[in-house]
């Protein structure tokens, strides 16, 4: 479990899965992935999740506001699952509930998350991409102090090619 002023990223719970789910359902929150998701397929992610945190010992925290419990998205590192010009790779990433936006929430626990990579895994530099329309998550990668080289845009293999999302940014930070 990771602690940051105001949020605590933990392992994932039981009654974490119907918030969760709502989150995915939400057609804005899932704007910038290729659908929103029902609860089989959300609950199947969680499943995924806590697998990872067993095979590398780090994943996609749950997230929760301190002050009130509050399940409020996911945030951490995830291994990249696909093959790109920069993988083997892990990537820094998150997704809050449209509520939880606006209050700083992805770069706090972005920043906990990055602290824990390079200063508890040893990794020496973590990316983090998005489809190139996603000008919220590329503002965090950029608060995160993560760079953006515009010849490293790649084509989201995950995705058809005529898929209006296909078309990725890639950023990276390496350790200071």
């Amino acid at each position: 479990m990771l602690e940051t002023e105001r949020l605590r990223l933990r392992r994932w719970t039981e009654d974490d899965l119907r918030p969760f789910a709502e989150m995915n359902a939400d057609p804005v929150v899932m704007e910038f992935f290729p659908r929103t998701l029902t609860r089989g397929e959300s609950d199947g992610l969680v499943e995924r999740i806590e697998a990872g945190f067993e095979a590398h010992g780090f994943g996609l925290w749950a997230v929760v506001v301190r002050e009130s419990g509050e399940l409020v998205g996911l945030a951490g590192l995830n291994r990249v699952g696909f093959e790109a010009h920069f993988t083997p790779a892990v990537e820094v990433g998150w997704r809050l509930a449209r509520a939880a936006w606006g209050k700083g929430y992805a770069t706090e626990a972005g920043r906990a998350a990055l602290a824990f990579g390079f200063d508890r895994v040893g990794l020496t530099e973590i990316v983090s991409f998005t489809t190139a329309a996603n000008r919220r998550s590329r503002a965090v990668m950029e608060r995160l102090g993560m760079t953006y080289d515009p010849a490293e845009d790649f084509e989201h293999p995950s995705l058809p090619p005529d898929h209006p999302q296909r078309r990725h940014v890639l950023y990276r930070v390496g350790k200071s």
